[in-house]
């Protein structure tokens, strides 16, 4: 048992930054930072008692490993036993005496052991040398201070760096076993940048990043004469910094030749992408067209090329960073760790551990906070790739372990920091750290046996990223399968149901995938709200669809050097998944997945696929050719076409939908804060803030459910954005006002939703983008090898037949009458109490019980004339038996008592707080929810077998029958417009329109809120603990609201049929008659579900 007794003093900080272009960076705290534990505080007994032990532990193992090669290593730890010995007996003198005394003896003996064994086989190491100033916490944590610490933030690559103001210098610290000397061997001119070195396996020359008045560039310096000379020959407007050598000696590095920003930014910083070139800087060639940064590309011991990636199109942007592996020649691109994972938000300086592939030694740090520092963790991608699996080490000096944690500043309470690792072997590293409140960032020895033993420091000083200087094994050489003179590439892929991706999904469900590329944003025009309102962070372009085999395999062609995306489509056109990432293909790459997100290390069974046996399929054009997706071209016709008739702005109290050109005053919406203050001085000026969509785009985007910007890191269920679940599609497809559309129409609308909404096709679409960035883009992109095909060119014959539809006639039947009914409060109830008992509960083991209520026979009048076509036929329905019926829904506890994996998740469309993962809905009094119509059926069938009742879903007849308890009124407690609070959990006052505010940007919350009827407040945001809201008059609680609920039919075209409304519907849309209808598959962000059973002698639980 390890104790610790470390006082810690939590000061309420609360500093954003955003340094500008040509300061030095700004260091400070987004969230309360612990100040770091005094020596005096860390030499308390627990601490000493601690480092004997993490001590011992090291000797020990490099004794077994090592053997008489360690010389003395008996000794040492004969030494150390002294140590301890003489500490435990002297534990009632002076204590702080005695304190200090073990644990300098203990110092002495960690180094001379520790840096003197045989694991530190080299005599000097190479290290980047900066003066810092580290003094004044206080200070430094109120109104933050300038620190030469030479690291961009989090989201920003050296391009946001000044040029100058460094003091700095490249260095060799040798004889470090004995004191140590260090050697200065590069010192920049004009207080320029000098850092980022990657040592070549020879040892004999390095490359490194340097600044100057002009740009950044990649130098190489030889270390035996000294000579450095200039790598990199971009032009001046771009920057090029973070090289590393590769194998066939040829360079890869960052750089911002892809004339991209930031999103997050707004445009006003700049994106690095990776690039290689050879050894004389010619023949500079683009590898990674990402959205944005690409950080610390490091070989592995394959030969492949290990780095960092950051993207979130339509994913929270504070979470998701990937580690990647490609190989030198840019194919292969493909995720090996952090794919869909909250924790840990970032991973650094990754490094692979020498003789152990898939092994990694890395920082692990957060969004906002200190820049590129963290915690110091090992992480082996082939114990696991997805949140902490694959993390099995963390070193701290103070037995800390890995914690996962959701928050944006995740390591700002973290003591030491850590940068810059460099590994020796899979317990060995050196390490850059800033600890114990010093003014100065050391190098130390650390191990995964949790001890840290200081190399070398100077005050006032960060010494960085330590490298052995000594000769290493060149990986091999992985010959080139890029075909520069090509354009396409092909992809297979074996079968798309395997995998996560579309778990569930029925084989034949897809029919084709549609293939989308992303258009990223440009220096000085990006950003959310820009390409759309809430979303997406990109112009979206339609590449083209192309079949799906029976057998779930496809083959076919992609254009190269373009980021796309892949989405399944069911037979209607709709998206079943999103791909909320990219992959792109190399010239001539042949490119091949398993199935739908299989994991890195999956392959294909050797099962014969059919388009393995066919010619690549050519992409088929998508209503003419490539282009990006813009409302008022795509969407806006078929509007012209079916809704303008009656949208025409003739009537105030209907949604005018006609083109942007009746609207002369339309000016758009204004950007929030950062939005306008980061807009290009020219659009500011001209548009004083306000960003233009079209009058019809803003009418109909709060209809339709989409990812938008900061959504679910997780992958998504399938079906979670479906197009059936946006109000939008439900309306038309119940039938509004006989309008029927024609495929072309439907499928416009449907790729509109998948493809997150946007208004803008192209970001000149938006406002002219200035200064000559999009030529000079377009320029660079020839120039390094990139698309030849300008995705802001939109082209000319783009047709649709806008003809006015004829609309089929409606006539709404007269209202159905029934003697006897409806019954009067007191009659419902009457006919309950005449059942005698009436309620009863059923244990499911564990405390969990379900409660039974008895529902009469009866009949009623099903339908509702004045509700949408699908509920006119009003019909008499007899109830002729009573039966049980759960009194609420059921919960995420009963279901997880036969399924105890299931997960309801976060409704990530509303927040506590603006890191979270959204609002839960995962707590065991919350109604169960993700499940699907099959689910459903398999608990009631576990359920029957449990009891020995009859359990199912309620027909739904009896659901209807049920909910109105005798009314026949709109809603069983009265009309639409009455106050529902005190009866139902819907879309109410909280669920209306809002600005959230994420990682520093703020963006609108579109979804569900202009459905909410605001005018009344339930107090629950998402799904309430069943049983919150009154009952109607046969004690069932929730029947409109909260979630709704499968019941058994389907309709007509085979899907079944859910009822009851939902915390996410106004209360026109949770009406005792108002139905819809999903794929019995799919699981529903807001469907759960209720039990009926036949009414027989109860035999108790069994």
């Amino acid at each position: 048992m390890i104790l610790r007794s470390i006082s810690k003093l939590t000061k309420p900080y609360s500093l954003g930054w955003i340094p500008a272009v040509g300061t030095i960076l700004i260091l400070a705290f987004t969230s309360p930072v612990t100040e770091p534990p005094s020596a005096e505080a860390m030499y308390t007994q627990d601490s000493v008692l601690y480092r004997i032990h993490t001590t011992r532990t090291a000797l020990e193992n490099i004794l077994r490993e090592y053997g008489s090669d360690f010389e003395n290593g008996a000794g040492y730890i004969q030494e150390l036993n002294e140590i301890e010995i003489r500490y435990l007996a002297s534990r009632n003198g002076n204590q702080m005496e005695d304190l200090n005394q073990a644990y300098n003896r203990l110092i002495g003996l960690q180094k001379k052991a520790l840096i003197c064994s045989p694991i530190i086989d080299f005599d000097d190491i190479l290290l980047v040398k900066r003066k810092i100033d580290l003094t004044d916490w206080d200070r430094l944590n109120q109104k933050g201070k300038i620190v030469r610490f030479g690291f961009p933030s989090n989201h920003e690559c050296n391009s946001s760096l000044p040029e100058n103001g460094f003091e700095n210098e490249l260095a060799v610290l040798s004889g470090f076993k004995a004191g140590g000397k260090m050697k200065t061997v590069f010192r920049p001119a004009e207080h320029g940048y000098a850092g980022e070195m990657d040592l070549h396996w020879d040892a004999d020359r390095i490359l490194f990043t340097q600044s100057d008045p002009v740009n950044w560039k990649v130098m190489e310096m030889d270390l035996n004469s000294g000579q450095v000379r200039q790598v990199s020959k971009a032009p001046g407007d771009v920057d090029c910094f973070d090289a590393a050598y590769l194998p066939n000696g040829n360079i890869v590095f960052g750089s911002t030749a892809n004339y991209q920003s930031v999103p997050c930014w707004h445009g006003i910083r700049r994106v690095s992408n990776l690039y290689v070139m050879k050894e004389d800087g010619s023949q500079m060639r683009r590898l990674c067209y990402d959205q944005d940064h690409d950080f610390h590309p490091a070989v592995l011991g394959n030969g492949q090329i290990l780095f960092n990636r950051w993207d979130y199109t339509g994913i929270a942007h504070i979470y998701f960073r990937q580690q990647m592996v490609m190989n030198p020649d840019g194919t292969a691109q493909r995720a090996i760790y952090g794919s869909n994972s909250w924790f840990p938000n970032a991973i650094y300086f990754s490094r692979e551990i020498p003789g152990s592939p898939g092994k990694l030694v890395s920082i692990l740090s957060g969004y906002h906070g200190v820049p590129r520092m963290g915690q110091l963790v090992v992480v082996d991608t082939k114990k696991g790739w997805h949140e902490d699996d694959g993390l099995v080490a963390r070193v701290s000096g103070k037995g800390e372990k890995i914690t996962p944690k959701y928050q944006d500043d995740l390591v700002g309470n973290d003591w030491p920091k850590f940068a810059t690792p460099y590994p020796l072997n899979d317990e060995y590293f050196l390490v850059s750290a800033w600890t114990e409140g010093k003014n100065s960032v050391g190098i130390y020895l650390a191990d995964v046996f949790d001890n840290l033993v200081l190399i070398a420091e100077l005050p006032g000083h960060a010494l960085l990223e330590p490298i052995p200087l000594k000769s290493q094994t060149k990986p091999p050489v992985i010959p080139d399968k890029v075909r520069l003179t090509e354009t396409d590439a092909t992809v297979y892929i074996h079968n798309i149901y395997s995998g996560p991706g579309l778990k569930g999904v029925p084989k034949g469900t897809i029919k084709k995938i549609r293939v989308i590329a992303y258009n990223f944003g440009f220096y000085g025009m990006a950003g959310p709200d820009k390409i759309g309102y809430g979303g997406p962070w990109e112009a979206m372009q339609i590449v083209g669809t192309v079949p799906i085999e029976e057998d779930g395999s496809a083959m076919f062609m992609v254009p190269a050097n373009m980021p796309i995306a892949f989405q399944p489509v069911d037979k209607e056109g709709r998206a079943v998944q999103l791909m909320r990432s990219w992959v792109t293909a190399m010239p001539g790459e042949f490119m091949s997945c398993v199935g739908c997100h299989e994991g890195p290390d999956e392959i294909a069974p050797s099962v014969y696929a059919q388009a393995a046996g066919k010619q690549p399929r050519e992409l088929e054009n998508w209503y003419g050719d490539p282009r990006g997706f813009d409302f008022e071209r795509e969407v806006q016709p078929v509007l012209n076409k079916y809704c303008i008739s009656c949208h025409d702005g003739e009537r105030k109290s209907i949604p005018d939908l006609r083109p942007e050109d009746f609207f002369a005053d339309y000016q758009g919406k204004l950007l929030s804060n950062l939005g306008v203050d980061r807009m290009h001085p020219v659009m500011k000026d001209e548009t004083r803030g306000y960003n233009k969509y079209t009058p019809a785009y803003d009418v109909l985007i709060p209809y339709i459910r989409r990812v938008s910007i900061e959504d679910e890191v997780s992958l998504l269920i399938p079906g979670e954005y479906h197009a059936g679940t946006s109000p939008l599609v439900q309306m038309l497809k119940k039938g509004h006002h006989g309008v029927t559309l024609n495929r072309e129409a439907w499928d416009r609308i449907y790729t509109w939703i998948d493809l997150n909404g946007p208004c803008h096709g192209t970001w000149n679409d938006v406002y002219p983008v200035q200064d000559g960035v999009c030529e000079r883009r377009y320029e660079l992109s020839v120039l390094y090898g990139g698309q030849v095909i300008d995705p802001e060119t939109v082209p000319l014959t783009l047709r649709f037949d806008e003809t006015p539809a004829q609309r089929s006639s409606m006539r709404r039947p007269a209202a159905l009458t029934l003697e006897g009914w409806p019954l009067s409060p007191e009659e419902a109830r009457q006919q309950q109490n005449n059942l005698g008992e009436y309620d009863k509960e059923i244990t499911l083991g564990e405390g969990i019980k379900i409660k039974l209520v008895k529902i009469p026979a009866g009949k009623f009048v099903m339908g509702d004339v004045k509700g949408f076509p699908d509920e006119w036929t009003e019909r008499e329905v007899s109830i002729d038996r009573p039966f049980w019926m759960s009194s609420c829904e059921i919960t995420n506890a009963q279901f997880k008592a036969f399924d105890e994996g299931h997960n309801s998740r976060f409704y990530g469309k509303r927040h506590a707080r603006a890191d979270d993962r959204g609002l839960p809905l995962d707590a065991d009094a919350q109604p169960v929810l993700r499940l699907s119509w099959t689910e459903a059926e398999a608990f009631c069938e576990w359920l029957s077998e449990k009891t020995g009742m009859k359990f199912s879903l309620p027909t739904e007849a009896q659901w209807e029958y049920a909910c109105r308890a005798g009314s026949d009124s709109p809603l069983f407690y009265g009309d639409i417009s009455d106050d529902f609070s005190p009866w139902a959990n819907l879309g109410d006052r909280s669920f209306g329109p809002c600005l959230f505010k994420s990682g520093g940007v703020t963006h609108f919350v579109m979804d569900g809120a202009d459905l909410a009827d605001t005018t009344c407040n339930d107090h629950f945001v998402v799904t309430a603990p069943v049983g919150s809201f009154l009952p109607n008059n046969w004690g069932l609680h929730d029947m409109h609201g909260n979630v709704a609920e499968w019941v058994q039919q389907s309709n007509e075209n085979g899907e079944k049929i859910v009822r009851g409304g939902s915390f996410y519907d106004h209360p026109k849309r949770a009406r005792s008659a108002y139905r819809l209808s999903y794929p019995e598959w799919q699981k529903v962000y807001n469907i759960g579900f209720r039990v009926v059973a036949e009414i027989e002698e109860f035999h108790g639980s069994r």
